[in-house]
């Protein structure tokens, strides 16, 4: 019973730690306390069922009501009695809070804030899992199939989280199941009493059999490959930072690909906008159709959250597009212009992201179902199941434009406004806070400050576009930009956002499409190209107002406003009439063709936090170091083996012989050379290097080698079964093989015959009567040394297998647990 009770409390542990996925929805730990209690109650249920030795059909009605009990506390309805007891007012209650979780799953992206119908979907989820996971490991004893409820919690992440689940959650709750198994593999031997050893000696519960060790070796090595596996890049399933943005993985590296949806939060807009611009291949993304003669930029994502590193991504969260979207006729008033215009917009199959691209204030949205959200504060279309590819849609949106009267008239935001509080937040650079405190010093108003940095960023202060910047040794982007001037779309918006908010006034980084080129009629044909990011500041009463401050000349489609002109335009000037106009005459620095005939390109943007080197460098060394590194390991095998035969091939240098005695009248004629003395070893030596080599030349050219067999016996074999049509062959091999038997066997080794021409006999053979491939791989992968290499490995592993075993054996004798079980004992 005391086991019983042990293992039922070790399941709910293990059950809760199988929740720690749902760290990946929520953005809060309230769920976690919350299910903690519910599981705790659960327990201790079936804890005190059991005591009575209640049946098992009894133990699951206490688990379920101690479930019910604790939802009531924790979700009350305000007609509970005692403020525990349900009512039928309680399961009214219940089932709304089931319901309002539904509709709270198509309102909220992940992570998820802490509402009760969506807390109470959560604990009911993790509490009918630990009655579940108890009745199978408890009631049952079926651990392993309680490892299914447990997998069915870590499903839920998977099925709502799109991005990948991080994997620490994982390894916690296969650490919860594991814990699980041994529990109750511990409990079964417990029941069978004692263990003892061969020798009689007690061994403790805890201590582990090979079999069991074996066992947990294998699961965690499971674990281990669980994890790591998904992290690994798998050739042809992956492809650019493009693909990589709105992918089933969610990794949100680019725009575009096949993913089904994604999380808007993870995409870094920056490296999406560099990669698709500096692409040298131009596709169509977005066609746009509107009544309005003179749009502003289609706008699609925002950057709002300011780091050291620069600008990144907040999670959105917002309620469907099709339930009614913010009226934006609240900002209307003196010097405020609104007119409502309505869009249609078509997206091609190489846009596919997260994000839907709009105009600004949208106020109706057609086409579009209720997993598309719309963040009125971010003021960005987003899902968290679908993606853009293929979609059409219409809206009406409001056009807002703005008076420098009604700019300069909006007063500061107070210190604990929200919108300041967290949009001014910027990191200590001191050289960003001394421009900022030149450029506005003197200026009173809001506006007047964003216009003096707005008009920093002007030829006249040598600011310039090019395709290619230049490094710096500040180590801080931000720095090395304001100093060499020169920059793309990202690098201009970036650094005025950054600027501003020194300044004390909310801006943040706002990313879409220009208008482009390619116009007919009121359709607007949006390519990779057209893809642009700008600044927006807030201003009291009047929300966020774009501000353009990359040149208009670099940017294909660029607008201007009245209270953000071009600061690259030339002064308008009165016409002398001494000076002849003819039509069609010019100013070539003049108008959109801007200072720098040099750099007038499509703007192929670089964010400030990017990664992207600023002077590419030639790739072809990398790739031809790359290509040699890969030779040389090749040619590792080749080399070893070239070294042996070099090194067997060195023979002993000519030694003085003297005539052996002839020993019956069988002996051959002539006079037989042996060596007496210090020379014998070295011949011995010398005779015992040729067979080496001729062994594993066998292993080469894969002829069979029997290490049992006399040298006499295997000279024999190879030349009845590989060098029968060779007698020059057969004859050396048989002389290596007589001098291999007289260095093993005779006293006075054989000296002074021609080994190493026998080999290089041998081996020419062997070679010529071998097929290609097998003379392929005996040249460049010689199967002698790489077997040589696995039997080593081989060897060192069986060692280091011995050396732990003996160290945990030492280690084990000093077990706290066996030092009180020896104490206790005497």
């Amino acid at each position: 019973m005391i086991g019983q009770r042990n293992l039922g409390l070790v399941a709910a542990a293990a059950t809760l730690l199988a929740a720690a996925p749902l760290s990946a929805i929520f953005e809060r730990w309230t769920w976690l306390i919350q299910s903690a209690i519910a599981v705790a109650l659960v327990a201790a249920v079936a804890a005190v069922a059991r005591a009575l030795r209640a049946p098992l059909w009894g133990q699951v009605l206490g688990m379920v009501a101690g479930l019910t009990l604790a939802l009531t506390w924790l979700f009350p309805s305000g007609s509970e009695l005692l403020a525990f007891l349900p009512t039928p007012g309680t399961f009214t209650h219940f089932g709304e809070l089931l319901s309002g979780s539904v509709q709270d799953m198509r309102s909220y992206g992940v992570k998820v804030p802490d509402t009760d119908p969506l807390l109470f979907l959560a604990v009911l989820g993790v509490g009918g899992v630990t009655v579940v996971v108890d009745l199978l490991a408890v009631g049952m004893r079926r651990p392993a199939l309680a490892g299914l409820p447990m997998l069915a919690i870590y499903s839920v992440p998977v099925a709502i989280y799109v991005d990948s689940v991080p994997p620490v959650p994982f390894v916690i709750g296969a650490a919860g199941f594991l814990w699980l198994l041994v529990a109750d593999n511990v409990d079964r031997v417990r029941r069978f009493g004692r263990r003892f050893t061969g020798d009689g000696r007690d061994v403790d519960v805890w201590e582990a059999s090979p079999l069991a060790a074996a066992g947990r070796r294998l699961a965690v090595l499971g674990v281990a490959v669980a994890v790591l596996l998904p992290l690994a890049p798998v050739p042809g399933m992956s492809g650019s930072l493009l693909d990589s943005l709105t992918s089933a993985s969610g990794d949100g590296n680019g725009i575009g690909g096949a993913g089904q949806g994604g999380n808007p939060g993870r995409i870094d807009l920056f490296a999406a906008l560099s990669g698709q611009l500096n692409q040298s291949q131009v596709a169509d993304m977005v066609k746009v159709t509107t009544d309005e003669t003179d749009p502003f930029y289609l706008r699609f994502g925002v950057a709002d959250e300011l780091r050291p590193d620069g600008f990144r991504v907040r999670n959105p969260t917002g309620r469907p597009v099709n339930r009614g979207l913010p009226d934006a006729s609240e900002r209307a008033g003196a010097g405020v212009q609104q007119e409502r215009h309505r869009a249609t917009v078509e997206i091609t199959r190489d846009l596919a992201m997260p994000l839907l691209p709009f105009y600004s204030d949208p106020v109706q949205v057609d086409d579009l179902n209720g997993n598309w959200l719309y963040d009125s504060s971010l003021q960005v279309v987003f899902s968290n199941r679908e993606n853009s590819r293929n979609k059409r849609y219409s809206f009406d949106y409001v056009r807002s434009t703005y008076t420098t009267a009604a700019l300069r008239a909006a007063r500061p935001l107070p210190a604990d406004h929200p919108v300041r509080r967290q949009q001014t937040a910027t990191p200590a650079v001191p050289e960003v806070e001394q421009l900022v405190r030149q450029l506005i010093q003197g200026k009173s108003s809001d506006y007047d400050k964003v216009r003096a940095i707005y008009d920093y960023f002007s030829s006249d202060n040598g600011f310039s576009y090019r395709l290619s910047t230049e490094g710096g040794t500040s180590g801080q982007d931000i720095v090395d930009f304001l100093t060499n001037k020169v920059g793309f779309c990202q690098q201009y918006a970036a650094a005025m956002a950054w600027l501003v908010r020194s300044a004390g006034i909310p801006a943040r980084v706002a990313f879409g499409f220009t208008n482009g080129s390619n116009r007919t009629g009121d359709t607007f044909t949006l390519t990779n190209r057209n893809l642009h990011a700008w600044t927006e500041v807030y201003f009291d009463g009047l929300g966020w107002v774009p501000f353009d401050a990359t040149p208009a000349y670099g940017v294909t489609g660029s607008t201007r406003s009245a209270w953000a002109p071009d600061t690259d335009a030339p002064e308008p000037t009165t016409p002398d009439a001494s000076t002849p106009t003819t039509p069609g005459s010019t100013d070539p620095s003049a108008g959109p063709a801007g200072p720098d005939a040099a750099d007038r390109d499509t703007d192929s943007g670089l964010a400030l936090d990017s990664d992207t080197p600023t002077r590419q460098a030639p790739v072809w060394p990398w790739w031809a170091a790359g290509v040699l590194a890969v030779l040389l390991l090749l040619a590792v095998p080749a080399l070893r083996r070239a070294a042996l035969r070099r090194r067997r091939g060195r023979g002993a240098p000519a030694v003085a012989t003297s005539p052996a005695p002839e020993v019956g009248a069988g002996s051959p004629a002539g006079p037989r050379m042996v060596v007496v003395g210090a020379d014998a070893d070295r011949a011995r030596a010398d005779a015992h290097a040729a067979w080496d080599e001729l062994l594993d030349t066998l292993v080469d050219f894969r002829v069979r080698v029997d290490r049992t067999e006399t040298p006499r016996a295997t000279a024999d074999r190879l030349v009845r079964e590989s060098l029968a049509e060779d007698a020059d062959a057969g004859a050396a091999a048989r002389l290596l093989g007589r001098a291999e038997e007289r260095a093993r066997y005779a006293r006075d080794p054989l000296s002074g015959e021609p080994l190493a021409p026998a080999l290089r006999s041998v081996r020419g053979a062997l070679a010529a009567s071998a097929d290609r491939r097998t003379r392929l791989l005996a040249a460049f992968l010689p199967p002698s040394v790489l077997l040589r290499w696995r039997t080593g490995l081989a060897d060192t592993s069986s060692r280091l297998v011995t050396v732990t075993g003996r160290v945990r054996y030492r280690l084990f004798r000093w077990n706290p647990r066996r030092l009180l079980a020896d104490r206790a004992a005497r």
